[in-house]
């Protein structure tokens, strides 16, 4: 099948869909009914989480299903309603209105509408490359903390209880702590219940089935339904029983069936100028989320994604959420893995996925009166509990302190101060180490490796050194935030030998020099010649060399001060060489 070129240029699918077969389509559309089928009862959960009404999470994962589909660049990825996104909206929104009032998803939609704006200017200025200022670590301790912070705020739906949500989140876990002898025994029940057959379902469910003789591809998908069973088994228990009455059973009640009509939010300044710091916040989070699933699935089979293309295919999907009545939305890890796994090849797979989710809010909405709040804070609770990971810090710490230093960082800050103020504090310690660590370059003598031409660290290897020359290296850049460290460090290797006379800077590590490096390399030509001491460079590359020639070093210098490798300087420094200390 052809398309016109503007067409397949615009979107991605439509190219993909050129070259489409009949067992592509197959693979599509059992992948996009499994992730649908996952997608129901966890949207309606996602959307509790941000405090707004369950369909809301039904609505957002329709129209920026569709709009990513068209869009995104990732064939897998599956995109709506994510537990972390939730939260922000979450701890953001509450400040400025009650939630799940009327203003409250006012400014919900809004906020979905400056996310998709912001990702959308991004991605039309090319600031893809963001994703890379935000580090592993911090982005690791952020969603540990944040999962901890989650997990806590659904047990107030999973034993029944009322929890008064403090201005912090630890304060919230605490209330979540001391409330829990007042659960409701038959919600807590039915919650636990739902907790232990979706754990199970994950862990050891695919196993027993292949044990009984079912294929591989069938064991993993069959455990991907188990949120959908405890969702019907839970109703239908309820609507039996009646126990939402006679045991007080918080259910889901009822929800509008239809598609909701196509609206622009109205606006205020007020209400943007209160909003943008966390949309900011949502729409750097969610693409770093998103990017980072969608290029590991790429990875898996030789794909590539653009991070340009999964901005603007992201924007337009919050923009879709904004003007059908959803809330920010982006990539998520675990219904993506499942798309992948259940053979979704092609953006097509979350068309049928939002296709799908369409027709169960339009027929069967009245199907979800008697799910109980419990069971969707248990869906909550098991997607959550994998991302807490408290060991990393540990195991940073044996290799990059600083790297552990900005998870200890986060994830404290996120608990007590809160979520966008977590995300601050890591990206700015991440900040402040990574200069720590720059204006500390490391530097070392170096002495000739026994036969060879080569030099190496003196404390590493058995080396040759030369009375009255010293050779070192610098393993960086010479730049502004390092040079008093270097120049201290020069001055102390002349200070501790009285008998050296020569100094030679092996410059193999030096890629960039900038004004304040120059002046560095002035200072000490001066005043190491000063005090008697001659100082050479080797190894210099071409571009820094360029640099020294424009500073308007003297002839002289660049003539008979640089030589061309380590090995040629120590020859012509160091004559002869018979008698070399080891």
């Amino acid at each position: 099948m052809k398309f016109p070129a503007w067409l397949t240029a615009a979107s991605p699918l439509f190219q993909r869909l050129q070259t489409y077969d009949r067992d592509t389509l197959f693979s599509d559309l059992i992948g996009g009914t499994v992730v649908a089928v996952m997608l129901v009862p966890q949207a309606m959960a996602y959307a509790m989480l941000a405090g707004l009404p369950p369909q809301v999470g039904l609505y957002a994962s329709i129209l920026p299903v569709l709009l990513y589909a068209l869009f995104g660049s990732s064939n897998a990825l599956a995109v709506g309603p994510v537990a972390m996104v939730s939260l922000l909206v979450a701890s953001g929104v509450s400040e400025l209105a009650a939630p799940g009032s009327p203003e409250y998803i006012s400014l919900c939609l809004t906020l979905a509408l400056m996310v998709g704006l912001i990702q959308v200017l991004m991605a039309v200025f090319r600031f893809g490359f963001i994703v890379n200022f935000i580090s592993h670590p911090v982005l690791k301790g952020f969603t540990s903390a944040a999962a901890i912070v989650i997990a806590f705020s659904q047990l107030k739906h999973l034993f029944g209880i009322k929890i008064e949500s403090g201005d912090r989140p630890f304060e919230t876990i605490l209330s979540s702590l001391s409330a829990i002898p007042e659960a409701n025994p038959v919600t807590l029940a039915i919650g636990l219940a739902s907790c232990a057959l979706l754990f199970g379902a994950r862990l050891g469910f695919s196993q027993v089935l292949t044990r009984m003789g079912a294929s591989k591809k069938l064991a993993a998908t069959l455990p991907r339904f188990a949120p959908l069973v405890a969702v019907a088994v839970t109703a239908t228990l309820l609507f039996a029983t009646g126990w939402d009455q006679k045991n007080n059973v918080a259910i889901v009640g009822e929800i509008p069936s239809g598609l909701p009509g196509l609206a622009f939010p109205a606006l205020s300044l007020e209400s943007l100028k209160n909003l943008f710091p966390l949309a900011l916040v949502i729409a750097l989070v969610g693409f770093l989320e998103s990017y980072s699933v969608a290029k590991a699935l790429a990875s898996r089979k030789r794909e590539k994604v653009s991070a340009d293309r999964e901005l603007f295919g992201l924007g337009l999907a919050d923009l879709g959420a904004a003007v059908s009545g959803g809330f920010p939305v982006t990539g998520g890890f675990s219904r993506s893995v499942v798309s992948q796994s259940a053979g979704v090849t092609t953006p097509l797979g979350s068309v049928f996925t939002a296709g799908l989710v369409a027709i169960s809010v339009l027929f069967l909405a009245d199907l979800f009166f008697y799910i109980p709040r419990a069971v969707l804070a248990a869906i909550i609770l098991v997607a959550v509990v994998s991302l807490i990971n408290l060991k990393r810090p540990f195991q940073l710490w044996k290799y990059s302190r600083p790297d552990a230093l900005a998870w200890i960082i986060t994830f404290s800050v996120v608990l007590l101060a809160g979520i966008e103020t977590g995300i601050l504090a890591g990206v700015c310690s991440t900040a402040v180490l990574l200069m720590w660590d720059i204006s500390r370059p490391f530097v070392t003598k170096v002495g000739r490796v026994d036969g060879s031409e080569h030099f190496r660290n003196v404390d590493r290897f058995k080396v040759a050194t030369y009375p009255g020359v010293i050779a070192f290296r610098i393993d960086a850049s010479l730049i502004f935030a390092n040079s008093p460290f270097v120049e201290d460090y020069v001055l102390g290797l002349v200070a501790e030998d009285p008998t050296v006379n020569k100094l030679l800077l092996i410059a193999t590590g030096i890629n960039e020099i900038d004004a304040t490096g120059i002046e560095l390399l002035h200072t000490l030509h001066d005043e190491l010649k000063s005090g008697g001491v001659d100082f050479y460079l080797s190894d210099v590359k071409g571009p820094v060399t360029d640099r020294l020639q424009e500073a308007g070093f003297d002839e002289d210098f660049l003539k008979n001060h640089i030589f061309l490798s380590a090995d040629v300087a120590m020859k012509q420094l160091a004559p002869p060489f018979d008698h070399p200390s080891i």
